[in-house]
């Protein structure tokens, strides 16, 4: 379940909203970091416009997110073979009962923002092991006879990423891989609306970086008002 201790705004109980999940990859403060200061404008903007709207936060830093190991691949052929999940080992069962935690939050959710910067070409590993975390057969896909098909159809995406280069058009477009991994694994999911919006070229453009920076916040506090 969602917990409403990590939710950013107060809402009406009465007149409950849609469930938006806020997760972060990004170990900087907000003030030090060019995504979560634009991310930060973003929800201010989407708060205003959805006021009964539920925001809870995940920052993937502070968090308890298990990387796949061969603990955790032992345990799941444990359990696929009838061993009881309470017959698993200490460390087992905290593993994957907490890879169930993320995955029934995840889809308790109706929205996800994303926000993170781009570290030699991707995101930070954190984010990587959270995407693992919610590809569970049965819950956020299924196979079919025809191939997999994802099952968050009723899902809306949106991201905010950083980059120090240009990453999202010109020469160095191909190198970008954090972004089209993300887009990737949410359309293998079904959801079909994805957007985002890029802070980037901070490092190659110095003299610009504030430039920058508002231009990605005006695009920001625009996309909110309609995500």
């Amino acid at each position: 379940m969602l917990n409403r201790l990590n939710s950013l705004f107060t809402t009406n109980p009465e007149t409950p909203g849609k469930k938006v999940l806020y997760i972060t990859a990004n170990p900087s403060s907000v003030e030090g970091s060019f995504s979560l200061s634009v991310a930060k404008e973003f929800l201010d903007a989407y708060h205003a416009a959805n006021p009964n709207d539920d925001i809870y936060h995940i920052d993937l830093f502070q968090s308890e997110i298990p990387f796949l190991d061969s603990e955790i691949f032992g345990a799941w052929g444990k359990l696929q073979s009838g061993t009881a999940f309470e017959q698993l080992t200490a460390s087992e069962q905290a593993k994957v009962g907490r890879l169930g935690e993320l995955v029934d939050q995840f889809l308790e959710a109706d929205k996800y923002i994303f926000v993170n910067p781009v570290w030699n070409f991707s995101y930070p590993p954190v984010l990587k092991a959270y995407i693992d975390a919610i590809f569970v057969a049965g819950k956020t896909f299924h196979y079919t006879a025809d191939g997999p098909v994802g099952l968050l159809t009723e899902k809306k995406a949106f991201q905010i990423q950083a980059s120090g280069s240009v990453l999202s058009e010109g020469g160095y477009a191909g190198f970008e891989m954090a972004h089209r991994h993300l887009d990737a694994a949410l359309k293998f999911l079904g959801v079909p609306s994805f957007e985002a919006v890029y802070v980037e070229g901070m490092a190659a453009h110095s003299d610009k970086t504030q430039e920058i920076k508002d231009k990605a916040v005006a695009k920001a506090r625009e996309a909110a008002i309609h995500f």
